[in-house]
């Protein structure tokens, strides 16, 4: 008879998995993935290098289901910003301002997880986390154009040039610097937000707005649009 893992191991190892993940993380955010190393991470997990081993064999594959675990975690962050805004184009708003204010809180994580160079095994993660930022984006302006508060255009070409935009004037080496100064960072999220309205046909003064009804969140949650 096959053995069957009993409700407690399942949730031991569940755990175990999140505290990897969260080591991992937590260095990333300090020292970019060259800070992600098997021993360190065990020892933010709290458990023996040994043990991260079981759960990745290498250090591509713990990179890759870091980078897997914070797609899921902004996506979600994204979404629920947008959802829970009155109209499409506060939703597209939200979204965008999501983004754009959690990315430059955790700079060093998002420059990690989204452009920092590494192998090609973790690549094919982070284009999978890019496609689904750009289909996030993409959904909300197609729901705005379908109300007749965009331009015709081609929300997924769109959609890709923000992803572009919000990367290289957020996280990429041309982006300021915002030094974790609050009024900085309101204004860069604004100035963002701003910026891709404006690119997607909204007027300016509609625009502004969007923008002024954009909240920045606390530390633990996301920006969302009045």
């Amino acid at each position: 008879m096959p053995y069957r893992r009993t409700e407690k191991v399942v949730r031991r190892l569940a755990e175990r998995h999140a505290a990897i993940i969260a080591g991992a993380q937590a260095l990333a955010g300090e020292a970019g993935m060259a800070g992600v190393q098997i021993a360190p991470v065990a020892r933010r997990a709290g458990i023996a290098a040994g043990t991260v081993y079981r759960y990745f064999p290498s250090k591509t594959e713990l990179v890759a289901a870091l980078v897997a675990a914070v797609s899921e975690q902004e996506i979600s962050r994204m979404r629920r910003a947008a959802d829970a805004a009155p109209g499409p184009l506060s939703a597209l708003a939200a979204a965008l301002a999501t983004f754009a204010a959690r990315a430059l809180r955790d700079r060093h994580l998002a420059w990690a997880v989204l452009a920092e160079p590494v192998d090609a095994g973790v690549d094919k993660v982070r284009i999978v986390y890019r496609k689904a930022l750009a289909a996030e984006i993409e959904q909300r302006l197609a729901a705005a154009m379908a109300r007749g508060q965009l331009p015709s255009q081609d929300t997924a070409i769109a959609a890709a040039a923000l992803v572009g935009a919000l990367l290289e004037g957020l996280v990429g080496p041309l982006a300021p610097p915002v030094d974790g100064d609050p009024a900085r960072l309101r204004d860069a999220v604004q100035a963002m937000t701003l910026f891709a309205l404006r690119s997607v046909g909204i007027v300016d003064a509609h625009a502004r707005g969007l923008v002024v009804q954009t909240v920045l969140p606390r530390r633990d949650e996301g920006a969302v649009a009045g």
